[in-house]
């Protein structure tokens, strides 16, 4: 619910964007009349472009991310997520950070065949990939497309390790796929959960699978034997962490074996829109919420060091540290977890060799 009354022109419905502002890149921009606009209008349409990448594995040395490689099917992302660090990334394209970045969506619909092309290449070295390291794999779009669901045939075939992570519930539907990674050890899933209250979820990433559909995907990853953690992302002091303990305590009855969490970033454009929501959906909360948020970023919003920029520093992000470590070890998380394996990766000669057929403990 909303903590003070607002205007209904202010915000898109089904979006999570107030605004969209200028590209930082760009002089000129485009602004919404929104005095003229019908109130009811449910905000611009969602567009889908074909991304006509030549690559598909993008290479990170961040020390303090914990994966090399990547997919990300799609540039931009549905789930409309007002906090998404990626936002900026739609401004290198010549958009906006704002409703762009939820409503021009490019597609990588070459995905599966730059996939298998690269795992081919005898320079190869299969350690563990990661889809999502940018936007989510599993967005809206992801029903019909079914991209994600092609590159992890692919990866399946070759038995190559991947983690992902995902706000969409719509994961479950590929349960097959995964089980298969999971027999050869291959593969682990994070869901990711910002708020247990559905309410305060519907604006602040009006897309997702709401928590409840989260927890019940954690369920079910987890009653067909797929590795499943939770990450409770982002936190947003003063907003949503005080959820901490109670959304640890409730994966980890649904089944999660794994447990992390991240401080919420504000790049660039981020920041300001993300001011601009606390305003219009949040206003008594607005103050508290970026004192505490530039307590922990040395007096600043966003603060790009590695090694700081995920948790924040100082009293109350040692505080926080402190409460996650407590809420693990009430929730009754196992002290360790199976690690991937790159041990059963083979390079295929053609779709589907062999798939659903070996089994792992039958190999020498």
């Amino acid at each position: 619910m909303y903590d003070s009354p607002m205007d209904p022109r202010t915000p898109y419905k089904g979006r999570g964007a107030p605004n969209n502002p200028p590209n930082r890149f760009e002089e000129l921009h485009v602004e919404r009349e929104t005095e003229t606009d019908d109130p009811d209008d449910p905000a611009p349409g969602t567009r889908f472009f074909v991304d006509r990448t030549r690559t598909i594995l993008a290479r990170n040395d961040s020390p303090d991310i914990g994966f090399s490689f990547s997919i990300n099917p799609y540039r931009g992302c549905e789930h409309g997520c007002i906090y998404c660090y990626a936002r900026p990334f739609h401004e290198y394209l010549g958009l906006s950070a704002g409703l762009d970045f939820e409503t021009k969506i490019f597609v990588k619909t070459e995905a599966p065949r730059l996939l298998r092309h690269e795992l081919m290449k005898p320079s190869w070295k299969p350690v563990t990939i990661v889809m999502s390291g940018v936007t989510d794999c599993y967005q809206p779009v992801e029903r019909r497309l079914k991209i994600t669901r092609q590159c992890l045939e692919v990866l399946a075939e070759f038995r190559q390790p991947v983690g992902l992570i995902t706000k969409n519930a719509l994961i479950t539907r590929d349960i097959d796929v995964l089980s298969e990674l999971a027999r050869y050890n291959a593969v682990s899933v994070t869901v990711s959960v910002t708020t247990l209250v559905r309410e305060l979820q519907q604006i602040l990433e009006p897309r997702t699978s709401i928590p409840s559909a989260r927890l019940a995907a954690i369920h079910a990853l987890a009653k067909a034997g797929i590795p499943i953690g939770v990450n409770v992302a982002p936190i947003i002091p003063g907003l949503t962490d005080h959820e901490m303990p109670a959304i640890l305590n409730a994966a980890r009855e649904a089944g999660a074996i794994r447990a992390g969490y991240t401080m919420i970033r504000l790049p660039y454009a981020v920041a300001p829109l993300f001011e601009k929501w606390l305003e219009v959906h949040r206003p008594l909360a607005k103050d508290k919420v970026l004192h505490r948020i530039r307590e922990m970023r040395g007096g600043k919003l966003y603060d790009s060091r590695w090694g700081t920029r995920m948790t924040g520093e100082g009293i109350y992000a040692e505080h926080l540290d402190h409460l996650f470590d407590i809420a693990v070890r009430k929730a009754g998380f196992p002290d360790h977890t199976p690690h991937l394996t790159a041990e059963h990766f083979r390079r295929s000669s053609g779709p589907q060799l062999q798939l659903f057929e070996e089994d792992p403990s039958s190999q020498s």
